[in-house]
């Protein structure tokens, strides 16, 4: 199985329709080309992928407790729902 990281990055790929290899974890949302119609699919998606519940507000990003700034920082705050998921 997929670690966090690598099944994050691969979400985003198909999302951003790139190679994974071409992903870098300094990657913004905006790097990648995704709107806010293709976060809204790749939040779908890391929920589906990973069985969690993503707080996150569409229609106010900056107020979300999910930070979605960087691959990195999406790849820490999933990381954080599973494992909070798991305890």
């Amino acid at each position: 199985m997929q670690n966090v990281q690598d099944r994050v990055i691969a979400i985003l790929a198909e999302q951003a329709v790139m190679d994974v290899a071409d992903i870098r974890l300094t990657d913004s949302v905006q790097d990648l080309g995704l709107d806010s119609l293709g976060l809204v699919e790749t939040i779908f998606a890391i929920e589906e992928a990973f069985d969690i519940s993503v707080p996150f507000n569409a229609n106010e990003p900056g107020k979300s407790e999910f930070d979605m700034s960087s691959v990195a920082a999406i790849v820490a705050a999933v990381e954080g729902l599973v494992a909070r998921k798991a305890a």
